[in-house]
């Protein structure tokens, strides 16, 4: 027997990683001659450069940055094990968990990070991006990250203008003249799960704003940043980056991103699944294991579990799903490619108890253990 396992982290509790090592061992306290192929998932968000080197047997690569509130900071991204790929969570470098939250402030948080991030995968030979959007604490619309990169942002006074959010209503002109001179052979693949436009009420500031600490008039007045740095790319570069979908996510980054960098902004699952070959490495597959640490409606709109689903459902491979919690409406999933989903959880306990990665650990691998036990007796 074959058994496939792809599981997106338990967020907060465990990673795709050791809740993989821990279905392994509840597979294997069964029938240690089933054949076990593991690849660590993500959708784009938290921990996909760790399972994306994971997957690819790459290498972690640190480096000090300037972090959202303009001060040093060590973030991590990952080379591939092509040698070629950089792939990088925008969050490592911008993200709200390096924020703390009597500080959250878009007007200030830059994204100078990032550009570092990519120069420094540049001088190492990267020319290929993977870029996850997701979890950052700005609101600047990438202009930190590309000016880092190498574009002016110049305010009347021809000055460049400063870093943060409440910068982008200073801007009058861009220069190019001094963009990274490898960007152009470069390529960017970027994760990008929502449809947002820049700006107005379904935009970055009024979307987004809030969760990174922006009051009404805060937001009100990043929109208006928001809509005049894309009037001035308009105007300068002849580019609309308003009404790209997904221009709005990350505080913008999205925008920069296809903009500038002419990425690609694409489904996070599926652009992970194609990265680790998931269609060669499900071949012969007799069960896939999935999950995350809550199945839910939301699971159904494109998250890493239903990505899984769907591929092992082309091939007519039964998915288990495995979650610390299950709501009402996950039934909608078996219609979607879900054989058969479980909740993990075999006691009565404290949300602080459920989160514990030892608790969840053991509570794998034997719910695993079990499932097996009876797919054995079966077959």
């Amino acid at each position: 027997m074959k058994v496939l396992i792809a599981i997106d982290s338990f967020k907060g509790s465990i990673s795709s990683i050791d809740g993989s090592k821990a279905i392994s061992l509840g597979i294997k306290d069964v029938d240690p001659d089933i054949e076990i192929v593991t690849l660590p998932l993500a959708d784009g968000g938290e921990g996909t450069v760790e399972a994306l080197v994971q997957a690819t047997e790459g290498q972690f690569v640190k480096r000090e940055v300037i972090g959202p509130l303009h001060e040093k900071v060590d973030a991590v991204y990952g080379i591939l094990g092509d040698k070629k790929t950089a792939v990088i969570e925008v969050a490592a470098a911008c993200g709200l968990p390096l924020v703390p939250s009597n500080k959250r402030n878009p007007f200030v948080t830059t994204t100078y990070g990032v550009g570092e991030l990519i120069c420094d995968a540049i001088e190492k030979g990267c020319r290929d991006f993977v870029i996850g959007l997701g979890g950052s604490a700005t609101n600047d619309a990438g202009v930190g990250m590309l000016q880092a990169l190498g574009f002016k942002f110049l305010n009347q006074y021809n000055e460049e203008i400063g870093w943060g959010g409440k910068e982008l209503q200073n801007i009058h002109k861009i220069d190019v003249a001094d963009i990274h001179p490898e960007l152009q052979a470069c390529t960017f693949k970027v994760a990008c799960d929502v449809n947002n436009p820049l700006y107005g009420p379904t935009g970055a500031a009024y979307i987004f704003g809030p969760q990174k600490g922006a009051t009404a008039e805060m937001i009100k007045e990043l929109d208006q940043g928001l809509e005049n740095f894309a009037q001035i790319v308009l105007d300068e570069l002849g580019m609309d980056i308003h009404n790209i979908a997904g221009a709005g996510a990350a505080g913008g980054l999205g925008a920069a991103f296809a903009g500038f960098l002419h990425a690609s902004l694409q489904s996070g699952i599926q652009l992970i699944l194609d990265l680790i070959a998931m269609e060669e490495k499900i071949q012969g597959a007799d069960f896939v294991i999935t999950g995350e640490g809550r199945l839910d409606g939301q699971t159904s709109m494109g998250k890493a579990p239903l990505g899984v689903a769907q591929l092992a459902h082309k091939h007519h491979i039964p998915v288990i799903a495995l979650a610390g919690g299950i709501s009402e409406d996950t039934s909608t999933l078996n219609k979607l490619g879900i054989t058969s989903y479980f909740s993990i959880m075999n006691a009565p306990m404290s949300l602080e108890e459920a989160m514990d990665s030892k608790i969840t650990f053991d509570n794998l691998r034997l719910t695993t253990k079990q499932l097996f036990r009876l797919i054995r007796a079966v077959r």
